[in-house]
């Protein structure tokens, strides 16, 4: 007998799919009320492209390349999952962990970083936004990389295999949110 929480809905979606996908969608309300909010402030402050200035455009790109590569990996964990391999799933889940890693501790590192030169999330409003912004997505990585860690650790024993589709949806919309968050935050002087 099939779990309930894989069992097709009268919509014919699986129910976790249905369900991460409700989730994602509440997501979408918060970074993108977040987001717009950003642009009309900025559009409003056009002394924020100093504060801007300050950014790391280098750090965030590499970041970028980042989560785009773990995104790969995450792909090919689902296709992997699709198969039956749930070992190799799993390995490429612990890849998709391993950049999510990377970006915390690159992330850290620019933080230390600019808070140690004096910008601080009172500094201004440009960074009470870019921490605000940052924070909640590099909350949304943590959290991902967690759930992942259970999702592999089922997939490397050949269980729950479904799971493995459904975080890595979670992880591309991660993956969206950053590609958004890199032009406004780091490109855009």
């Amino acid at each position: 007998m099939r779990p309930i929480a894989t069992t097709r809905a009268a919509t014919g979606t699986a129910t976790g799919k249905l369900a991460v996908w409700w989730v994602l969608a509440s997501e979408v309300v918060i970074f993108g009320g977040l987001l717009a909010s950003y642009v009309m402030f900025r559009l409003g402050h056009p002394e924020w492209a100093d504060a801007a200035a300050v950014t790391n455009t280098h750090i965030g790109a590499f970041n970028t390349w980042v989560l785009l590569t773990s995104s790969l990996t995450a792909v090919l964990a689902h296709q992997a999952a699709e198969r039956g391999d749930g070992r190799k799933a799993a390995k490429f889940l612990y890849f998709t962990i391993g950049g999510a890693a990377v970006f915390i501790l690159v992330k850290t590192y620019e933080w230390w970083y600019e808070i140690s030169h004096g910008y601080t999330i009172t500094s201004n409003g440009f960074w009470a936004f870019y921490y605000t912004a940052a924070g909640l997505h590099a909350f949304h990585v943590i959290a991902g990389a967690v759930i992942m860690a259970f999702v592999a650790r089922d997939a490397a024993r050949g269980r729950e295999l479904h799971r493995v589709e459904l975080i890595g949806i979670y992880w591309h919309f991660v993956d969206i949110v950053w590609i958004f968050l890199f032009p406004l935050l780091y490109i855009a002087k």
